[in-house]
């Protein structure tokens, strides 16, 4: 979904942590590519959280989107 939003899909990089019963997705982009994937306010980036926690629910699991800069 993230690769759609970016000018550099190349420097994309997306990682999963366990912390604890939670799974935590780290978002790595490109500096001049931070804003796309945020949005105005954060609306881009609370979207993306919506639609990976509405994911999650079907297989009972906790996730989290961290967006590094």
């Amino acid at each position: 979904m993230a690769t759609q939003l970016v000018d550099h899909p190349d420097d994309l990089e997306v990682t999963d942590v366990q912390e604890g019963d939670t799974t935590v997705f780290e978002l790595d982009v490109a500096d001049d590519d931070l804003g796309k994937v945020i949005g105005k306010q954060g609306r881009t980036a609370r979207a993306m959280r919506t639609l990976l926690s509405a994911a999650a629910s079907r297989t009972r699991r906790r996730v989290s989107l961290e967006i590094l800069e």
